[in-house]
């Protein structure tokens, strides 16, 4: 599992940091959790996540729903202005305050039809990174980490909301 994101953070139409880490490692370092929107909602979902994560034993699925649920009916929560990505090694959530909770479908080989990999993105540079990644991973023979770098660096190119500071985490299966 590699997940990326870019370090922009604007505010209306005015860059306000070039390095901002939209990336959380969480439960002992099994998850990953990226985020788009409001910066303090985000870190208010981590904290929030990170809970439920440690309430359900690490159990990706049944956190997410759990916030998600959250998230939708606590009348604080629901004016949290943020998505997040969450992921292990094996799955991954996109999840909203509307109280989506989506599983992104399976990229399968086009020879074989085995798995290849799963693609979301959230984020103003999203569409850009998502059209560039599916492109790769269907045509090169390139690891998912160079499709990742590759992708951000075509989005950062292309949208004025993204730009080249990246960082990148990266989840082994075990």
């Amino acid at each position: 599992m590699v997940m990326a994101a870019d370090g922009q953070v604007t505010l209306g139409s005015t860059v306000m940091k070039h390095s901002a880490k939209k990336i959380r490692r969480l439960y002992n370092d099994k998850i990953l959790a990226g985020f788009a929107g409001s910066t303090a909602d985000a870190f208010s979902l981590f904290t929030r996540f990170e809970s439920k994560l440690e309430q359900y034993g690490g159990n990706l699925g049944r956190s997410a729903v759990e916030l998600a649920k959250d998230w939708r009916t606590v009348k604080l929560l629901r004016q949290l202005q943020a998505l997040l990505i969450v992921a292990d090694a094996k799955q991954m959530f996109l999840l909203s305050g509307d109280g989506d909770v989506i599983e992104p479908d399976a990229v399968r080989d086009s020879q074989t039809g085995e798995v290849d990999g799963l693609i979301a993105t959230i984020g103003s540079g999203g569409s850009f990174a998502l059209a560039a990644a599916t492109a790769l991973m269907e045509n090169t023979p390139m690891s998912a980490r160079e499709i990742v770098e590759r992708s951000m660096k075509i989005a950062a190119e292309i949208c004025i909301y993204s730009n080249q500071s990246v960082t990148i985490e990266e989840l082994k299966a075990e």
